[in-house]
Formats: structure tokens, C-alpha cells, sequence
């Protein structure tokens, strides 16, 4: 016995995860594993969510490579609006879709996204992620994560809503992520509790989505690998 509570267990899990010289599913896999011997019962929980959207085929029907990705406007973690059609001025976007910076995941994800970006500027390309939480929490993730990419928030996940990559949070999920520690009706500063699917689209100059990466598994997310194999460098 360590006489740590279930949350500081967590907590060391992250860092040692956030920390590992591993590719980053390997890192994700060993903070869903640490979760799994720690919380078997919010593991259950878990999968049951997950199974129950894959079956309804939950963020499926969001754009696909070769189809345009709608437009947004949102503000980033210093309350200045940022546009999608203004971010492909500069070249290609790789957007990155995460549940906010209480998230272990997101946070290990952050970490990893930091250490991509410097890759992309050869291919003229560059990283923006997007969470629900307020622009004070996103900067918070930002500067922990040591990430030179903007944060913006997407309030009541009303982009992610719109094509198809968020869900409401379930009952019985709700109410173990809350006695875990995790209410994130604070950062949300909203009672919705709508979350993004953690997903990836890779945006060409054009607009037109490249690729895409969508699992309603939040413990999984994009690899570098596949995000780099379709920038090229120039």
C-alpha cells in the first residue's frame, strides 16, 4: 500500500507515461493499463461506452479524405479568434480534437503533438487542437504541455457537434468521471457535459481533408507516422 488515494495514483501514472521515451500509443496504452489495475470497475465502464459507440458508429459520418472540412471560428487560449480558412493561408492544418487538459490522455496527446510540430515545418504545416474547455484551461495545457501550437476552445463542443465527432457524456460514465475527480463542468463552465471523440484530420491548402483519423476509444489517438505520411516535405 502506498497510501496514495486512486487520483494521486493517477497522477504519478501520468507523469511517468508523459515522460517515457515510447511512441506515443505506447505511452497511451501504459496509462490505459496503469487505469485498468487501479480502477477495474471505471475500465468497465469504459468499454461498455465505447462498444455502445462503435455500434451506433458514432463520428463515422465526419468528413472524409477528399471531402471539404467546414469552416470555424474560435477563439484560442489568449481570447484571439482564429479561423480555419485563415490557418490554411499558411499552408496544410493537422487538427486535433481533444477532451481538455483534466484529461490524462489529452494531456500525454499534448505532450506528443509538442514534439510533432517541429516535423511539420518542412512540410509547410502546422497544429492546431481544439478542446471544449475555457481559453484559461487550454492555456494551461498549453504551457504544460510545452506546445508552440494555438488551443482553441469550442464551447459546448458546438464545432465538434457539427461534424459529428462529439457525444453527451453517459450517465453511469458521468457519475464514475465525477467521483474520480473529474467534473469538467468546471473547465466547460457548462452542465452539457458534450465531449469530443478525440479525433484527427489532416487539411490540406485547399481545404479538403487529407486524412483522418476518428475512434470513439479516447484512450487511442493519431500517430505521427500516419499524420506525417501524407505531408510530404517540399
Amino acid at each position: 500500500m502506498t497510501g496514495m488515494s486512486i487520483a494521486e495514483e493517477l497522477e504519478r501514472c501520468t507523469t511517468r507515461c508523459r515522460s517515457m521515451d515510447a511512441p506515443l500509443a505506447v505511452r497511451l496504452q501504459a496509462f490505459a493499463d496503469d487505469v485498468a489495475s487501479l480502477a477495474p470497475e471505471f475500465t468497465e465502464i469504459v468499454e461498455r461506452m465505447i462498444s455502445r459507440l462503435r455500434t451506433a458508429e458514432v463520428g463515422q459520418s465526419a468528413p472524409r479524405p477528399g471531402e471539404p472540412m467546414p469552416p470555424f471560428l474560435l477563439p484560442d487560449q489568449a481570447s484571439r479568434l482564429v479561423s480555419l480558412d485563415g490557418l490554411l493561408a499558411d499552408g496544410p492544418v493537422v487538427l486535433s480534437f481533444n477532451r481538455g487538459g483534466w484529461c490524462p490522455y489529452c494531456r500525454i496527446n499534448a505532450d506528443a503533438l509538442a514534439q510533432l510540430s517541429p516535423k511539420l515545418a518542412p512540410r509547410h504545416a502546422r497544429i492546431v487542437a481544439i478542446t471544449p474547455d475555457l481559453a484559461q484551461f487550454n492555456a494551461e495545457l498549453r504551457a504544460d504541455a510545452k506546445a508552440d501550437f494555438p488551443i482553441l476552445t469550442d464551447l459546448d463542443s458546438g464545432y465538434a457537434l457539427s461534424i459529428n465527432v462529439a457525444i453527451k457524456v453517459p450517465e453511469d460514465k458521468r457519475t464514475a468521471m465525477t467521483a474520480g475527480g473529474w467534473d469538467i463542468s468546471r473547465s466547460q463552465a457548462s452542465d452539457a457535459w458534450v465531449l469530443p471523440i478525440p479525433a484527427t484530420f489532416v487539411i490540406g491548402r485547399d481545404g479538403i481533408v487529407l486524412e483522418r483519423f476518428i475512434d470513439p476509444d479516447y484512450r487511442k489517438r493519431a500517430t505521427h507516422e500516419a499524420i506525417l505520411a501524407v505531408l510530404p516535405a517540399t
